[in-house]
């Protein structure tokens, strides 16, 4: 007997009204907002309304270095989150909303798997209640008034060619990359270079998920950094949103889309899942509001950061809670034997063969990992191994006793096969953790000096020996300082290796890492340091995951995964 999809795991599970989620929560009809019968807006008044009430314990759920075929770690948030609830536990999860590119390209969906899942996930997955739409609509209604502001006489003097703001759309689609608009004569605009991201690349994305209120929201909208003005540089100024008008309407697009999602996992476990920023380019965490509102609701709430630590955490540590106020009672580092495999050099076709000695090669990925959250950022941390069917109980077997045998708290996770009863082992772990006194601290500075704080970040994150820094990126570096100085940093690096190559495995030390250049986020409040080739446009592969979705004629969904 074959294993059943995803999908079809959903659909064979009974949903409970969401209104009856809600009243369970203790939430008012007032700040409810229905969206059929298993979705619903939270009105963000709550959460001014609740701003007394004692905040629950947070526990970050980050991974090991990840493969393309991804390492569960949201499979196992909501599986924590059911087992912590199966134990016990009043627990909430809150998750971010899956982007429509990866759902039809490689990845699939991100509503979790298995038996451990948030649902309803074919909804989840497509359009859910509109927020990356409206996102979208407010990105390309900025580009619009800046290329209308030029057609209409550019009283700000803006530079054609020095316009960083792009157009998005939710779809990974390489043919807009790069693109030559304006054409057709004098009456259709004028003619120059632009580009498209895929919408979570967004800057609109971060803003939102890091929006405190409507007014941060408004303030952050108007702060964006547009593009420059004509001149040499040293003349030249940046442009904001804020003097094109344009933070008003943009406002209005996202007045709703501001407002949390409630949903359910499979074993009826309230989820709140709100925004989704890329985790390479942006922060890669869900919104501050929706976080801080699970805070209230419940005794322990369950998160992820996309990606693995070096990237995730690392932003919702030094990005995310240092806006927020946030601090994680404890970490769950996600590893798995086919990743640690994949890291001592095993081939990906044989990633499903046991190779202990593969294992035992690629374990330092993970202890890196476990001794960044535990040595820079003072947070105790356990490891879930998240089992797969793959997995020989050999493997299983060494990996969990070498954690032991290195003093690393250590949990199997089952979550994918069992739900939350194959995560309550963890969920004791997580909560003993919790009671552990811990003395969390950022990895650098918010006063010290742009480069100081990049090479923090290089070496005490990455174990990098060097940071090099290109002729433009110093220059952006010196223009940067005065202006934007105290903001945090977001390091756009492959998710892959903790270098900026690929194909560099393992737990590499002493490399370079070279910063190609720098990106002011200024609505989202910070700089992001780009190295190696980050694509905020990702493309279709041969065979994508689109070709094999389907409706049949009841409008039941297949093919999600």
């Amino acid at each position: 007997m074959g294993f059943k999809t995803d999908i079809e795991i959903a659909q064979a599970v009974k949903m409970e009204p969401v209104s009856g989620i809600a009243r369970a929560l203790g939430l008012p009809d007032e700040r409810v907002e229905l969206y059929g019968n298993y979705k619903a807006k939270i009105d963000n008044k709550l959460l001014t309304e609740l701003e007394g009430r004692r905040d629950g314990k947070l526990i970050l759920v980050t991974a090991i270095t990840p493969t393309t075929m991804g390492e569960g770690k949201t499979t196992t948030t909501v599986g924590l989150a059911d087992g912590l609830k199966r134990i016990g536990k009043r627990v909430m999860v809150a998750l971010r909303e899956p982007s429509l590119g990866p759902v039809f390209g490689v990845k699939g969906g991100a509503a979790g798997g298995g038996y451990a899942q948030v649902v309803p996930m074919e909804d989840i997955n497509l359009h859910f209640t509109g927020d990356f739409h409206a996102i979208g609509a407010a990105n390309n209604l900025l580009a619009a008034m800046i290329d209308n502001h030029i057609y209409q006489g550019n009283r700000l003097n803006i530079d054609p060619r020095r316009i960083t703001w792009r157009r998005c759309v939710d779809m990974n689609d390489r043919q807009l990359r790069f693109v030559v608009d304006g054409l057709g004569g004098k009456a259709n605009g004028t003619p120059r270079e632009d580009a498209y991201d895929i919408t979570v690349a967004s800057e609109i994305m971060a803003i939102l998920c890091l929006a405190s209120d409507i007014e941060d929201l408004k303030r952050r909208l108007a702060s964006i950094v547009v593009g420059y003005t004509y001149g040499a540089r040293g003349d030249s100024r940046p442009v904001t949103a804020g003097e094109l008008n344009a933070q008003g309407a943009m406002t209005a697009l996202l007045r709703d889309a501001l407002k949390p999602n409630l949903v359910q996992t499979l074993e009826h476990t309230p989820a709140l899942i709100h925004g989704g920023p890329f985790g390479n380019i942006a922060h890669g965490c869900n919104s501050i509001i929706a976080t801080k509102l699970a805070l209230k609701l419940a005794d322990y709430t369950v998160t992820e950061a996309g990606f693995g630590a070096d990237l995730g955490a690392e932003k919702f540590l030094d990005i995310k809670c240092r806006f927020a106020g946030l601090r994680p009672a404890a970490v769950v580092v996600v590893a798995t034997v086919r990743a640690l495999k994949h890291h001592g050099g095993a081939a990906r076709g044989d990633l499903g063969r046991e190779d202990l000695e593969a294992l035992e090669r690629g374990l330092p990925n993970l202890l890196r990992h476990v001794g960044n959250i535990r040595g820079v950022y003072g947070l105790p941390a356990v490891v879930a191994i998240n089992a797969f069917p793959t997995d020989t109980g050999a493997e299983l077997g060494l990996l969990e006793r070498r954690c032991r045998e290195l003093g690393l708290p250590v949990a199997l996770s089952e979550v994918w096969a069992r739900g939350g009863e194959g995560g309550e082992a963890l969920a004791r772990e997580a909560v003993r953790l919790c009671e552990t006194p811990s003395d969390f601290s950022f990895c650098y500075d918010l006063d010290a000096p742009i480069r100081e704080k990049i090479e923090a970040i290089a070496k005490k994150i990455y174990h990098a020996g060097a940071v090099s820094f290109s002729v433009k990126a110093l220059e952006q570096m010196e223009q940067f300082q005065g202006l934007y100085g105290r903001a945090p940093i977001c390091v756009a690096k492959t998710q892959y290796s903790f270098s900026d190559d690929p194909a560099l495995l393992g737990a590499p030390e002493g490399h370079t890492l070279t910063v190609r250049s720098l990106r002011i986020s200024a609505g989202a409040g910070f700089i992001v340091a780009l190295t190696g080739e980050i694509m905020t446009m990702p493309g279709l592969p041969p065979v994508p995951a689109a070709e094999q979705i389907d409706v049949d004629a009841t409008g039941r969904i297949s093919g999600l995964f």
